[in-house]
């Protein structure tokens, strides 16, 4: 059959069907516009595929900081207690009537101010009992003695016996004698009034006032003290430390004095400096620890008793460490890691050997060379290779710190 044959019995068989020419046209066209829509799809989802495979992330804002080499000193951290260098209960020591008080609680009082009255006037009265005793036994001692010089002048002449004038000469003694102990009552006597008196045996701070103006108050009374003086300047700060760093410490002390520092609170502008002074000679056997204690001169009274502070003893000073701002080092499930930022902005994740922290700076054992930049800040969005952008402030987006 020709192809005029063919297309003839084709068209005889679409109109059989009901088709009709006009039909027939329309049915090829949408064909042919269904076949286009479909190329095009598929060309814009390759091109689309190719673009988003080129497409780079965006780089992760970060803050960063240097690896340096520098001295740093090797320190022992605790928590220690503040301790009064002297501590003085201060009590009357003859009973009386308390009269005045010439200090205001929390005062600072200097070795010999007085402190307290008590009535003096019944050790005025005893004093010049006293003192009158003294003079009349003097007067009869002073007689006697003069007697027993004549009658010893009369024995040599044999007018009176040796016997009279040795009587003589006992009595005279006996005077002498009388004298003395007359003389230890006047003493006595004067001391008590004395101590009507009260005045501060030490330079410290008076503390709360126990006894007030106008109660009667007992010789060495243990149970009613007037007041507890401390002595701040200088000042103790004891602190323990394990047992197992006893022997660096004994160590460093054998090769010079060990300085010492104590900051009451992350807001002191300066911590108070000081020098260890004691090793205790025996460790807590229910602790394995070991007390120690640091004297400090505290003359700006910074330190307080009964305060606790943070002590950072010196035992030495590293010449060549590397150290690293202590927010570079992370923590993973292989151990300590910081990302390195290279020249060309990409990051490395480095595992590394860490060791003391001191001052916001973390000592490097291993890992890090001196030089390298190091991400401080923005490690959360980080991905080994990630390419970053370096801020100079708090990275967008926040980090781990």
């Amino acid at each position: 059959m020709t192809d005029l044959a063919v297309a003839h019995d084709r068209g005889h068989r679409w109109r059989n069907l009901g088709g009709g020419p006009g039909r027939f046209s329309t049915a090829m066209a949408g064909l042919s516009v269904l076949s286009l829509l479909l190329i095009l799809s598929s060309c814009s989802g390759t091109s689309s595929g190719q673009s988003s495979a080129g497409k780079k992330p965006p780089a992760v804002p970060v803050t960063v900081g240097t690896a340096v080499r520098k001295a740093v000193p090797v320190q022992l951290s605790a928590i220690g207690n503040v301790q009064a260098f002297s501590t003085v209960t201060v009590k009357a020591l003859v009973e009386g009537t308390l009269t005045e008080v010439h200090f205001t609680e929390g005062q600072h009082v200097n070795k010999g101010d007085r402190l307290f009255t008590i009535d003096p006037r019944p050790f005025d009265v005893q004093l010049k009992q006293a003192e009158a005793t003294l003079a009349r036994d003097t007067a009869q001692a002073e007689l006697a003695k003069q007697q027993a010089s004549r009658y010893e002048g009369l024995a040599a002449k044999e007018y009176v016996s040796r016997e009279q004038a040795d009587q003589m000469r006992a009595a005279a003694d006996a005077a002498a004698a009388t004298l003395q102990v007359d003389q230890a009552g006047v003493d006595n006597a004067r001391l008590q009034l004395d101590y009507c008196s009260i005045r501060s045996p030490i330079d410290g701070v008076a503390g709360a006032l126990l006894v007030h103006a106008g109660n009667l108050v007992k010789a060495n009374d243990p149970d009613h003290p007037l007041v507890v003086i401390q002595q701040v300047s200088p000042i103790y700060v004891a602190f323990s430390v394990p047992a197992s760093q006893l022997p660096d410490v004994k160590r460093y002390m054998a090769g010079g004095v060990l300085k010492a520092t104590a900051t009451s609170s992350e807001h002191d502008p300066a911590p108070a400096a000081g020098t260890l002074t004691f090793v205790d000679n025996t460790v807590d056997l229910t602790t394995g620890m070991i007390q120690l204690k640091a004297l400090f001169p505290n003359r700006n009274k910074a330190l307080w008793p009964g305060q606790f502070v943070t002590v950072m003893l010196t035992l030495t000073t590293r010449p060549d460490a590397v150290v690293v701002p202590t927010s570079a080092v992370q923590t993973g499930q292989h151990g300590s890691y910081i990302f390195v930022v290279k020249p060309d902005l990409s990051t490395e994740s480095r595992p590394v050997v860490v060791g003391a922290t001191l001052n916001g700076e973390q000592i490097v054992e291993r890992g890090i060379e001196p030089g390298e930049q190091v991400v401080t800040d923005g490690q959360s969005r980080l991905v080994p290779g990630a390419t970053v952008e370096i801020k100079t402030g708090p990275a967008a987006g926040g980090g781990d710190s």
